[in-house]
């Protein structure tokens, strides 16, 4: 079964954004869409009587709402296969209830309703702070939302959490043809001090080196599943969330993992995807891991 790319809708400019990019995320993978809008007023409805034949003018509004989604969609894109869905609940349970059915979810930045002034909204950063699946925060400048750099961006995590974002990156890169870079970043804690300067830069050889290593693992499996890709491979100095901010306005798509552990409630976002999911000049992809 082709599992759908679901899209969060609520007739904001940044949800119709994301519309656009979802309908070409579809169509690089071959995938239907399927356009979902929560309200909690569609619950409230059916819980109370009416007496009028006519539909409620809630109701004519939100399939107005979805059907001129589902419009641009097809004009986008005609070979996209779109459906569309109003779900009586909050934004962020209609969302996630699809994520273990869903190839990825994606959001806008911001809804309907929230403050101009917000970095992200806050039904991105619950979605990508809980979700099972994928899920892709459509943000940035105007070249980094229409792929014009043709190159892709994979913070890099550990060997043995990070697998699921490089088998997400990889596919990226695959479907649009173009270049993968792969960041890991290294920071020294304490550089020693020492009299001869060749001694001083030992400590921070040693990390580098480390970090070398753990690239070398975390990418050899798939760099032998996908040879055709062309990977260009750094390990960097600085704090990673820093590192991968400035490179973000260079790409596409940024991609970082994320640890989901077991029966833990609340958001679980480290502190280099929850500061992309804010400044990145590109879409920012979340790819989970549980632990």
């Amino acid at each position: 079964m082709t599992l759908p790319l679901v899209t969060g809708v609520d007739g904001s400019e940044e949800s119709l954004m994301a519309v656009d990019w979802a309908v070409d995320e579809a169509a690089r993978h071959g995938l239907p869409l399927r356009l979902v809008h929560a309200s909690r007023w569609e619950r409230y409805e059916r819980a109370v009587p009416s007496h009028s034949l006519n539909r409620p003018s809630e109701r004519v509004f939100l399939e107005n709402l979805v059907a001129t989604a589902a419009e641009r969609a097809g004009r986008r894109n005609p070979e996209v296969k779109v459906t569309t869905e109003i779900v009586p609940d909050d934004a962020v349970d209609a969302l996630l209830r699809d994520d273990d059915n869903a190839f990825a979810l994606v959001t806008g930045a911001r809804g309907r309703g929230e403050l101009t002034g917000l970095l992200l909204g806050s039904v991105g950063l619950a979605v990508a702070a809980r979700a099972r699946c994928p899920v892709i925060v459509v943000r940035g400048d105007k070249a980094g939302l229409a792929g014009s750099h043709e190159r892709i961006l994979l913070g890099a995590g550990e060997p043995a959490t990070g697998e699921e974002a490089v088998r997400f990156a990889f596919g990226e890169a695959e479907a649009r043809g173009c270049a993968l870079d792969v960041v890991r970043a290294w920071r020294c804690p304490a550089r020693e001090s020492a009299d001869d300067p060749a001694l001083a830069d030992e400590p921070s050889r040693g990390h580098e080196e480390r970090a070398s290593e753990l690239l070398d693992a975390l990418l050899r499996d798939a760099m032998a599943d996908h040879p055709w890709v062309r990977v260009q491979r750094v390990v960097v100095e600085g704090p990673a969330h820093g590192v991968l901010v400035r490179r973000s306005a260079a790409a596409d798509l940024v991609i970082v993992g994320a640890r989901r552990r077991h029966g833990r409630l609340g958001l679980q976002l480290g502190r280099v995807s929850h500061t992309l999911l804010h400044h990145a000049d590109c879409p920012v992809a979340v790819v989970p891991h549980t632990v």
